[in-house]
């Protein structure tokens, strides 16, 4: 029993990752349990054995951002042990996923997809609290550790952290890809930690 439900869970993945992948590249109009099928190489009849309609498809392409975003935070937590070097690799790894992906944040935002579907959007404004409630723990700890600035609020920093991806996913979509958005992210990594940083931190940098 235990190998058939890793088996299903596995397929279900597989299943959600094709959705995911038809979305960004053809949008809402371009899914349907057919398309989705042959991506995967399946029978259309198959994927009704794993989710009944595309409501409950898109529900699983919801959670598999969700995974993939948290997946970044324990990462992040595993590359470095400070939390200054825990949020630029979190960064780094955020705006990898966007060159690899770079569709799905307008597709998050599309109407098609959450805006005109309260259930969904409501859904994606959880993940993202969720998200930068992460974000705001590892702020936290730096303050604790004397990282970061005591002065400033952990929850509006999360913020200005996640601006930091925003900014990028904006002139990289508006470019076509052109933007050198790991150099750009690098450059307003090292303004941003300059900018939270305690003032004795920025000291001793500049004499070295």
């Amino acid at each position: 029993m235990r190998a058939e439900k890793l088996t299903t869970e596995v397929r279900q993945e597989q299943i959600a990752q094709a959705a995911l992948e038809l979305l960004v590249s053809q949008g809402m109009r371009g899914l349907s349990l057919a398309a989705v099928a042959c991506r995967v190489g399946l029978v259309p009849s198959a994927i009704y054995r794993h989710f009944r309609n595309k409501d409950e498809l898109l529900e699983a392409v919801i959670d598999l951002i969700q995974n993939r975003l948290f997946s970044l935070i324990m990462a992040a937590r595993q590359d470095a042990q400070a939390p200054l070097e825990q949020l630029e690799a979190l960064l780094m790894r955020h705006i990898q996923i966007v060159e690899k992906n770079q569709a799905i944040a307008r597709l998050i935002f599309s109407d098609d997809f959450s805006v005109s579907h309260p259930e969904r959007k409501a859904k994606m404004y959880e993940i993202i609290r969720s998200y930068l409630a992460d974000v705001a723990k590892i702020i936290i700890q730096g303050q604790q550790k004397g990282q970061i600035r005591q002065d400033v609020d952990p929850k509006t920093l999360s913020i200005m952290f996640l601006g930091l991806v925003q900014q990028s996913c904006i002139f990289w979509h508006l470019s076509s890809g052109s933007f050198e958005i790991a150099r750009h992210a690098q450059e307003a990594w090292r303004l941003f930690r300059q900018s939270i940083e305690p003032r004795s931190e920025r000291r001793g940098e500049g004499k070295r």
